[in-house]
């Protein structure tokens, strides 16, 4: 499954968050950003909506289910509902990343 999970460089680097917020606002989806330090990790969500993940700047890696994925700028993850997943950041600095919800 992890080979669906990701589209590599949908989004072409730089990341601009108003492409983003363009591109998924037609597709459902709205758009936030967050901002994590090194090491951050978010474990094991669960949300009724479908989720897209899209880094702006740094790396994340996500666990979805049983998928083990990364994710660098311009990268979109599809974290479909009901998917228990965690997200850490394994950038030597500061990840930048937006996410939305359908």
């Amino acid at each position: 499954m992890s080979a669906e999970l990701v589209t590599r460089g949908r989004f072409s680097a730089p990341v601009a968050t108003t492409d983003v917020r363009s591109d998924w606002s037609a597709r459902g989806y709205d758009c936030h950003p967050f901002t994590d330090p090194p090491g951050q990790t978010w474990r094991d969500f669960v949300h009724d909506t479908n989720e897209v993940v899209t880094v702006v700047e740094g790396r994340l890696e996500l666990t979805v289910g049983d998928d083990v994925v990364t994710a660098d700028p311009g990268d979109e993850v599809f974290i479909p509902r009901g998917a228990v997943h965690t997200v850490r950041n394994i950038h030597t600095g500061t990840t930048r990343w937006l996410f939305g919800y359908d």
